[in-house]
C-alpha cells in the first residue's frame, strides 16, 4: 500500500545510509571475539557490559510517547543491572532523538548502529522502512516501535504484537457489534500517508469487504492538525463508524469536531493516535463518549500482578509521569530484548547472529500476559487486539473495554509485503 513517493525516499534515503555507514567495520561480524567466560561476544559487548541502541521521538508528533517508552526500558536496564544485568555484564540503552523525521533516523541509525548489540526500539514504521536494506546488512536484531506488516519477513527486524492491519480487521468485527452496521454501510478511515496508516486502511479494506461495508478513506499528513475538511466530508458520506490511524492531536481534532457537527459514531483508533493528556483538552468529553483505542496490548489500568508490579515501579522512578501505552510497548520490547539476550548467553553466543538465533527460538513467550510467537519472521507475532476506552479516572487514561480476541479473518488475510 506504500505510495510510490515513499518508495522513491526510502530508496533514497537506503544510499544515504550505505553512504554513511559502508566505510565502517566496528559492526564487521567477523571481529567476534570471545570472552573470558567463554562467550563470543559480538558488537556492543564487552566482558562487563552490553550496550543497545535505541532510536526514538523526544521532539516529533510522538515526543509524550517516546518519552515514556524511554523511561520503560531506562527503568528495566536498572532493575536488571540491580540483580548482576545480563550474562554477567551491565546493560546500558543508547538513546537517540530523530523526531519522527526519516532522514534523522537514517544518521542516528549510522552514529549508534557500530556499537549497539541490538535496538530496543526504533519508533515509526517509515524510518524502520527505510532501514530494512542496512539493518539487515549489518545483521542487527531492531524492534520497531511501529508495528506495519510491512517490515515483517526480515530476519532481524521484529515487530512485536499484532500489526496495524491486524488490528484494523479486529477493530472492524468490534464495530459490527458495537455500531450494528450491516451490508452497504460505510466506514470512515482517516490515516496517516506512509507506512503506517496505509498499512492500517490495507486491513481496514480486508475487513470491510468480507462484511460488505467500504471504506470512505480520508488521507492526512502528520502535519494536519486541524480536522474539519476531514470530519464535514465523513458526515456527508453518512458514515456509519470511523476508524483513525494518526496521532493524539488528531485523534483529539477528528472526535472533538465530529462530536460538534453532531457525528456523533463510534471511533476506533491505532495504538500511536491517544495519549492520556488528550483527557485534560476540549476534547476530553467526546474521547470518553465515543472513542475506543485498539491495541495489542492491555491498558495500564489492568488488574493483573505483573501490571500492578510494573505501574508500581514506574510511578516510583518517575513520580508525576503519566503511565500511559508508551509505558507498555516500552517494557515489552525491553522484556523481548532480555529474553533473546539471557538466552543468546545460554547458548555462549552473544554475537548478532548469535542474538537473533536466541530470539528466533522463542515460541511462546508471555509478556504481561500477551503470548508471542517469534519463529516465523514473515507472520505477526500475535493476531489478538485488545479494545481499551478512554476513562480520566484510569491509569494511563485507559481502561479495557474488551479482552485480546482476534476474529477469524486475521488468519486469512494475506499480508502485504514490504
Amino acid at each position: 500500500m506504500t505510495d510510490r513517493r515513499t518508495l522513491r525516499s526510502a530508496a533514497a534515503l537506503a544510499v544515504l545510509v550505505l553512504a554513511a555507514t559502508g566505510c565502517s567495520t566496528k559492526a564487521d561480524t567477523s571481529s567476534d571475539r570471545v570472552g573470558q567466560d567463554g562467550v563470543k561476544m559480538g558488537p556492543g559487548v564487552t566482558g562487563t557490559t552490553i550496550t543497545l541502541g535505541a532510536l526514538t521521538d523526544l521532539s516529533g508528533v510522538y515526543a509524550s510517547l517516546g518519552k515514556s517508552i524511554v523511561n520503560a526500558q531506562q527503568l528495566w536496564v536498572e532493575q536488571t543491572n540491580k540483580v548482576g544485568g545480563i550474562c554477567g555484564r551491565k546493560v546500558e540503552i543508547k538513546v537517540k532523538d530523530h523526531g519522527y523525521d526519516v532522514q534523522k533516523g537514517v544518521a542516528a541509525f549510522a552514529e549508534i548502529e557500530p556499537d549497539s548489540a541490538m535496538l530496543t526500539q526504533v519508533i515509526g514504521s517509515p524510518v524502520v522502512a527505510a532501514l530494512k536494506q542496512e539493518i539487515d546488512g549489518k545483521k542487527i536484531l531492531t524492534l520497531p516501535l511501529g508495528w506495519s506488516s510491512t517490515l515483517l519477513g526480515q530476519n532481524y527486524i521484529q515487530v512485536v504484537g499484532p500489526t496495524y492491519d491486524i488490528d484494523m480487521i479486529n477493530a472492524v468485527d468490534f464495530l459490527t457489534r458495537k455500531a450494528g452496521l450491516a451490508a452497504g454501510d460505510r466506514i470512515g478511515h482517516v490515516y496517516f500517508e506512509g507506512e503506517y496508516g496505509e498499512n492500517a486502511l490495507a486491513g481496514a479494506e480486508y475487513a470491510a469487504k468480507q462484511h460488505g461495508y467500504s471504506i470512505v478513506g480520508q488521507k492526512i499528513k502528520a502535519t494536519d492538525t486541524d480536522l474539519g475538511a476531514q470530519v464535514t466530508a465523513l458526515k456527508q458520506a453518512g458514515v456509519k463508524a470511523i476508524l483513525v490511524s494518526a496521532g493524539p492531536k488528531q485523534s483529539a481534532s477528528l472526535v472533538g469536531l465530529a462530536a460538534a457537527q453532531g457525528l456523533t459514531v463510534p471511533v476506533v483508533g491505532s495504538a500511536p493516535t491517544f495519549a492520556p493528556q488528550l483527557l485534560d483538552s476540549a476534547a476530553a468529553p467526546a474521547l470518553e463518549k465515543m472513542f475506543y483505542l485498539v491495541s495489542g496490548y492491555p491498558a495500564p489500568s489492568v488488574d493483573t500482578p505483573r501490571m500492578r508490579q510494573l505501574v508500581q515501579d514506574y510511578q516510583a522512578k518517575y513520580p508525576g509521569a503519566p503511565v500511559d501505552s508508551g509505558v507498555v510497548s516500552g517494557w515489552v520490547a525491553a522484556q523481548v530484548a532480555a529474553e533473546a539476550l539471557s538466552n543468546a548467553c545460554t547458548a555462549k553466543d552473544l554475537t548478532r547472529e548469535g542474538i537473533v538465533a536466541a530470539h528466533r527460538s522463542q515460541k511462546a513467550l508471555n509478556v504481561l500476559d500477551v503470548p508471542l510467537d517469534f519463529t516465523d519472521a514473515a507472520k505477526p507475532s500475535a493476531y489478538g487486539s485488545f479494545i481499551l476506552k478512554p476513562a480520566k479516572s484510569a491509569t494511563g487514561g485507559l481502561a479495557v473495554a474488551e479482552a485480546a480476541h482476534e476474529v477469524a479473518a486475521t488468519r486469512g488475510y494475506p499480508l502485504p509485503k514490504g
